[in-house]
């Protein structure tokens, strides 16, 4: 991690902001850009480590946004279930060559990576920088955790929470079978009875309208699987090959990150609040 970042990122701890961008990675050729965008897509996810899985949610995204668009990668650096994920600077380091990685599987998008304070999907959208169009990208189990009644005990409950967020972004979830989450019929079948099951929830029916299911790539890619090969001892032969980027396993290798290439160095905590894995 360049030095200037590391700094960036330590002064942003210790101030008040909730939301800074540290570091911006540009196509080459760079784009035209307008300020504000058209569409910001927003990525919200630990990101330990990204994966392929991610890669897919971000390009497809792209792909059907159009012209002037950004992308964000946003770490929370505490989340609604645990204090802070661990050591943040490999994880910033990571999320560089996800960018990278994007770009040379042809995403022209200016991506930005960035940082906020705030744990839950409404406080993080009070944040991000303004476009005429958010979009946040998710998996099906972070759909489930957002519309959790348990993050919202406080006043007002879900509809003050997150009616903020609904008015100005759309959900592009993507199917995510496993995991609990049953099947991709199941998936569907609940994303389809949200208008129904909504105010049940304490939330609004007329936020399901604002909620958009779309496939996933390729087979199941998680966080968690990564972690899991490399800490058998598969990180060095071909079981990472299709699970994450060669930047991203670079940066792995250098890190020592879950164990990778003999090293001792952690990934940080497992637990997600309310992003993605």
């Amino acid at each position: 991690m360049p030095p200037s970042v590391t700094r960036s990122l330590a002064a942003f701890i210790s101030s008040p902001d909730p939301f800074r961008i540290l570091t911006t990675c540009t196509p080459t050729p760079p784009p035209p850009t307008r300020n504000p965008p058209q569409t910001l897509i927003v990525l919200d996810s630990s990101f330990n480590p990204p994966t392929t899985a991610h890669a897919h949610m971000a390009l497809s995204a792209i792909h059907a946004a159009g012209p002037n668009t950004r992308l964000l990668l946003l770490l929370a650096v505490r989340n609604a279930d645990k204090g802070s994920p661990g050591d943040l600077a490999p994880r910033l380091r990571l999320m560089q060559a996800l960018a990278r990685d994007l770009h040379d599987d042809g995403a022209p998008v200016p991506v930005d990576v960035a940082v906020t304070k705030m744990a839950l999907f409404g406080d993080k959208a009070r944040c991000v920088p303004a476009a005429a169009e958010h979009v946040y990208l998710c998996g099906f189990d972070t759909l489930v955790r957002m519309l959790d009644a348990r993050y919202y005990a406080g006043e007002g409950g879900m509809r003050a929470s997150l009616g903020g967020f609904f008015a100005a972004a759309r959900l592009r979830v993507t199917v995510r079978p496993g995991g609990g989450f049953g099947g991709e019929d199941e998936q569907r079948a609940f994303v389809e009875g949200l208008g129904t099951a909504l105010g049940g929830m304490g939330g609004d029916a007329a936020w399901a309208a604002r909620v958009e299911l779309v496939e996933g790539g390729g087979g199941f890619v998680s966080s968690s699987r990564v972690r899991d090969v490399v800490g058998r001892g598969g990180g060095g032969g071909g079981e990472l090959d299709g699970l994450v980027g060669w930047r991203v396993r670079r940066v792995m290798e250098e890190e020592g990150l879950y164990g990778m290439g003999g090293g001792g160095g952690g990934g940080g905590g497992g637990g997600e609040g309310q992003g993605n894995e």
